[in-house]
């Protein structure tokens, strides 16, 4: 990547994370100066003169940016630390605003039985089902047992879910599609049941735009998440896609149940 190039790619970071484009462009200018006044800003950032020093004024106010007064005066970007966690915090403050927004809004009656729900709901993207995994390892109150295809999903927030599942005392199995998996999964969970499954079809074959299966999580035998992706796409993307099914009696949660927990005891299994 050139100079350029990444100059650009902070900027368009910037923004995502609230700066308006003159604003990034005047804090990355500075960047690249020990100081500078506004003529040399402008002459780097190609922002307008007269537009450098509202940017400035904005980004010394949000402690980005700290101020000489001089004749003319002289500016300089904070480090690049204290710029990233003034940045972090910003964002942090504004997530945990948002959850509490969340949280107090009313949610409306369904009018059904929580305890009889049953349901099916679709996930699209990597983060989107990786953050929902996590989610329903760290919810589970008795048994997960999950089935790994893609050695991307071995990662260290799920072996901390893990981790601390463990330490709650909860049932625990983990498969492995391969040999390679299986080792990793055993090496970071020394005392949880591991096996290498025997199920090939969970792959796709080679021609690349048959779909495969990623993962398979079921927590409490119960509540389950089915990924699948495209490990040979042509766009280099595994564009994951997943199911999540809900309710003991939905057709998906028990033929499912029976193939992942085949290795469990079946103890306490309302659906034997």
């Amino acid at each position: 990547m050139t100079q350029d190039e990444t100059i650009s790619e902070a900027i368009s970071l910037l923004q995502e994370l609230g700066l308006k484009e003159y604003e990034a462009r005047c804090f990355m200018a500075l960047t690249q100066l020990p100081t500078g006044t506004a003529k040399e800003i402008h002459e780097i950032s190609e922002v307008p003169r007269t537009r450098v020093y509202d940017a400035i004024r904005v980004l010394e106010s949000q402690g980005l940016v700290e101020v000489q007064h001089s004749s003319p005066q002289v500016y300089r970007a904070v480090g690049i630390t204290e710029a990233t966690e003034t940045l972090r915090q910003k964002y942090d403050d504004r997530i945990e605003t948002l959850e509490t927004y969340l949280e107090n809004t009313e949610v409306q009656d369904a009018g059904a039985d929580d305890d009889q729900l049953q349901e099916v709901w679709s996930l699209m993207g990597h983060d989107a089902i990786e953050s929902r995994m996590l989610d329903l390892v760290d919810g589970a109150e008795s048994e997960i047992a999950l089935l790994v295809v893609d050695d991307a999903i071995l990662s260290e927030p799920l072996f901390e879910k893990l981790h601390e599942a463990r330490d709650r005392n909860l049932s625990i199995l983990l498969g492995g599609q391969t040999e390679a998996i299986t080792e990793q999964l055993g090496a970071e969970l020394p005392n949880v049941r591991v096996f290498e499954t025997g199920l090939d079809w969970l792959t796709s074959s080679s021609v690349g735009h048959e779909v495969a299966i990623s993962r398979v999580l079921l927590v409490d035998r119960q509540t389950l998440l089915i990924g699948s992706y495209y490990p040979d796409a042509d766009d280099g993307q595994a564009r994951e896609q997943a199911i999540f099914a809900k309710g003991l009696e939905n057709g998906i949660v028990v033929l499912l149940r029976r193939l992942v927990s085949s290795g469990l005891a079946t103890v306490d299994d309302p659906g034997r």
